[in-house]
């Protein structure tokens, strides 16, 4: 018998898709982190998302291919800062709970999402 993956226990696509779309929005009307969206076309933020979700998808162990860039140039020269990064975790963390996710799911999405902060934040003298 093999384990199911983290995909699977989060319940497939369709829960992937529910976790992007209680996401995305929280992070869009933040007040600090809103400036990442501003004055984006609707086009690009639907790729955005696209792209958000075959990436979680493949991540967690679903046969979706991200066709996206990888971490480290999708965020360079967005300035994404610790403080930024912390209340991006907060929105996930809120986002978990209003989706259901629970453990170990929970602490295996946090884990992952973790390792991916070293790519996402840009260090600046203030973060030092």
């Amino acid at each position: 018998m093999s384990q199911l993956t983290l995909f699977d226990r989060l319940g497939g696509y369709n829960s992937v898709v529910t976790l992007v779309d209680t996401l995305l929005p929280r992070l869009q009307s933040d007040p600090q982190l809103g400036r990442f969206w501003a004055h984006r076309g609707a086009d690009g933020i639907a790729r955005e998302r696209q792209l958000l979700i075959d990436f979680l998808c493949q991540q967690s162990g679903g046969s979706m291919y991200y066709r996206g860039r990888n971490m480290l140039l999708t965020h360079r020269g967005m300035n994404i800062s610790n403080d930024d990064w912390n209340v991006f975790l907060i929105h996930a963390g809120e986002a978990m709970d209003a989706v259901g996710v629970k453990e170990p799911e929970r602490s295996e999405v946090v884990a992952f999402v973790s390792s991916l902060a070293c790519e996402i934040i840009e260090s600046s003298i203030d973060d030092i």
